[in-house]
């Protein structure tokens, strides 16, 4: 089976309790993890993952707290995923053909790399904003 891992998941749903907040509101770690239902333990770990791949900024102090380092509609699930995962393959040849000595004759890895091109494009298009009013509809 292919998946993500569960702190790339639980990443998304950093992204998307920030996403669902007036823009530019600072929320506590605590917070994130009661709302969103994340292991206090790994939420730090997740956040500072997050920041250090750009997407969220951490204010200490009084009036800290974290925040999208950018508005909504500028961070992908594509985003979300490269920062925790690193870069998505379906398989290593899509990423360095070079690495298979039958390349040149190889029929599936055109599907292998039209499938990842597919799914890349998804992910880049699957914006936070709109994931957001998505989980506001469903809430309702």
């Amino acid at each position: 089976m292919i998946t993500i891992s569960r702190q790339t998941d639980y990443a998304c749903r950093v992204i998307l309790h920030l996403a669902t907040l007036p823009p530019e509101t600072r929320v506590t770690a605590q917070e994130i993890a009661a709302r969103r239902i994340i292991p206090r333990a790994l939420v730090r770990r997740i956040i500072t993952r997050l920041g250090k791949a750009g997407l969220i900024t951490t204010t200490r102090g009084r009036d800290g707290g974290i925040a999208l380092a950018r508005p909504a509609r500028e961070i992908s699930l594509l985003d979300v995923t490269r920062a925790m995962e690193g870069e998505i393959a379906l398989n290593t040849c899509v990423i360095n053909p070079r690495e298979c000595p039958l390349m040149q004759v190889c029929s599936v890895h055109e599907v292998w790399v039209e499938a990842h091109a597919q799914l890349i494009a998804r992910l880049r298009q699957a914006t936070f904003d709109q994931l957001a009013r998505r989980a506001r509809v469903l809430a309702r």
